[in-house]
């Protein structure tokens, strides 16, 4: 084979071996955006796509907080003796029947819940839209010492809720915090967005 023969050959592996490279970038770029596209784009998601939430390791009074049309949602696990408060104050609040329709029919209960255990609440006040602080502190000084049974407050300006996401009479915030659609998959995960009748 000549030299020249030799060199042409090269060429021909060389010329080949970047094809094929460009080629396969080419593909990874075409590809991207199409298995991106099987993917809810941020908008749906914003838009309410529901969210799970594995509440397995969730402790009797601890708050977990999840995001859902990008807003949080915070679910808490009550203690029997928590969920006993909620009658003792029921004259200290605005809306104690949760008359007002800002949580879906089956959470029109004591308890604000499907399960009296645990709560389920989109965390933003309902006066300028800050997030209250859990304060689940029995007797908390700085929030009424004794008559304080626990719940949520907002440093904001000051609205307070019970242990059920029921306002205080007196304070700026309106209305009741808001329970979102939510249903269980099983014992331990939520569906946060979805409620068994859209299910």
């Amino acid at each position: 084979m000549s030299e020249e023969e030799m060199v042409s050959k090269g060429r021909r592996k060389l010329l080949i071996g970047v094809t094929s490279a460009i080629g396969a970038v080419g593909a990874v770029g075409v590809a991207t955006p199409f298995v991106r596209s099987w993917q809810p784009s941020a908008k749906a998601r914003a838009a309410g796509a529901p969210v799970e939430a594995d509440i397995s390791q969730l402790q009797v009074g601890q708050k977990m907080v999840v995001e859902w049309q990008g807003r949080p949602v915070w679910i808490v696990r009550r203690s029997p003796e928590a969920l006993a408060t909620l009658p003792k104050i029921e004259g200290k609040l605005s809306d104690p029947r949760s008359e007002e329709p800002q949580q879906p029919e089956y959470a029109m209960n004591d308890h604000r819940s499907i399960r009296p255990e645990i709560l389920v609440l989109l965390g933003i006040c309902t006066h300028l839209g800050c997030s209250p602080v859990y304060r689940p502190d029995v007797g908390a000084a700085d929030l009424g010492g004794e008559s304080w049974l626990g719940g949520f407050f907002c440093p904001c300006h000051g609205s307070k809720f019970d242990l059920a996401g029921r306002v205080y009479k007196g304070v700026p915030a309106p209305t009741n915090l808001e329970v979102p659609p939510y249903r269980y998959l099983s014992d331990n995960v939520l569906l946060v967005g979805e409620d068994e009748e859209a299910a």
